[in-house]
């Protein structure tokens, strides 16, 4: 019946409309100082709403498992997602007495976004919301943002593991996605390494930011980069092989393929030779996805909010492996459609179809210049990306 199943966080993100010259002002977000913006957008959010419909727009037949309350926030929710797809907006399952999700989102132009979030009925979240019959028939399963579901980190992520063990022995390929805790929270001082060394073997993909895999791997590092570059600047500090080391961890744990995505800098992949068991959702040519290491650098685009492009890039991932790319071809599908998605203000609504983006892409669109990410790695004029020297190229 579908191809996918996206599983996890929904809320409705609202996002005033700040323009760049208001963004710039000594002013702007003072305390005790009235901003004026030029108007609002509601849009959907959480990587249920992000990525699951992305994956839509790019011709993949998906099914959505969340949760929402009984309020207006809860079937404004509905009504939105059914604005993509009718069929959406019954999908998620219904909290009563529950509230709702919301995130307020800032994104100033030219400034990386901030949020203050509600989980509502993120928080009650739980197996028991996701069909299992599903699991037994779709090609992907894909989770986001168990930070920012309770019940996902609770018991050092006994319920994430047990979620993601299910789905893998229904012999669906399993997709993780994170999202950054507030560290003054609790899930924030949540054991995550003992987190993910649980639920991580049973992990095929496994695709946080570089910010969220240094917090929950090393978060002494993160700590001090917060202190000395803040975390504006904590992209750009970081050196090639930090992102290496920290994929290589990632691995080790449990996880196939590693997607780590880096803002402005684009996405390094990882992939390891254990690739027979990724399950229904595998990649047409196995051997071109075994043992490769690349680093595809992002697409030039005017940028008016950033706001889910790690979900956009994510979905332009999975659906190259479900479509049957090549690796090289699946990394720039990714970045393509994160800079697609990057070209609108709100979540989804940048997001073009498949073979729209794909023109895109062979039409010969223009990469950002970056300098190379280390000794050794060669640039493919052709693929449009990096080869690290460890990187075997379909051998």
């Amino acid at each position: 019946m579908y191809d996918a199943v996206v599983a996890g966080h929904l809320c409705i993100d609202i996002m005033p409309e700040i323009d760049a010259q208001t963004a710039r002002s000594s002013t702007f977000l003072a305390p005790g100082r009235l901003t004026e913006v030029s108007g609002v957008v509601f849009s959907t959010g959480g990587a249920v709403s992000n990525t699951g419909q992305a994956l839509y727009k790019l011709g993949i037949n998906v099914r959505l498992a969340a949760r929402v309350g009984d309020d207006a926030l809860g079937n404004l929710i509905r009504e939105t997602l059914g604005r993509t797809n009718p069929a959406f907006s019954a999908m998620p399952g219904v909290g009563c007495g529950e509230p709702s999700s919301f995130t307020l989102v800032i994104a100033p132009p030219g400034i990386d976004r901030t949020f203050l979030h509600c989980p509502g009925t993120n928080n009650t979240f739980g197996a028991e919301d996701i069909d299992e019959a599903l699991l037994g028939e779709v090609r992907l399963f894909h989770f986001g943002y168990p930070p920012l579901l309770r019940r996902m980190y609770a018991d050092d992520g006994l319920e994430l593991t047990a979620i993601f063990k299910r789905a893998k022995a229904q012999g669906a390929t399993t997709s993780l996605d994170m999202s950054l805790p507030d560290i003054s929270k609790p899930s924030g001082q949540a054991n995550w390494p003992l987190i993910l060394k649980r639920a991580l073997p049973y992990v095929d993909l496994f695709m946080p930011s570089i910010e969220e895999l240094l917090l929950m791997l090393r978060r002494q590092r993160y700590m001090e980069l917060i202190e000395t570059v803040g975390a504006g600047g904590m992209l750009q500090a970081l050196s090639t092989a930090e992102i290496v080391g920290l994929a290589e961890e990632a691995m080790a744990l449990g996880a196939k393929i590693v997607v780590v995505k880096l803002g402005n800098r684009g996405v390094y992949i990882r992939t390891n030779g254990r690739l027979a068991d990724l399950g229904r959702g595998d990649p047409a040519d196995l051997a071109n996805w075994r043992s490769r290491e690349l680093w595809a650098p992002c697409f030039k685009v005017h940028v008016v909010s950033t706001a889910g492009s790690g979900d956009a890039t994510i979905a332009g991932f999975l659906a190259g492996m479900l479509k049957g790319q090549t690796l090289e071809a699946a990394a720039n599908s990714a970045v393509g459609v994160g800079a697609c998605n990057v070209e609108a203000m709100d979540t989804t609504s940048g997001i073009r179809s498949w073979d729209e983006t794909q023109a895109r892409i062979r039409a010969g669109w223009a990469k950002l210049e970056v300098t190379t990410p280390g000794e050794g790695w060669v640039w493919d004029p052709a693929a449009s990306l990096w080869h690290s020297p460890r990187d075997k190229k379909g051998d």
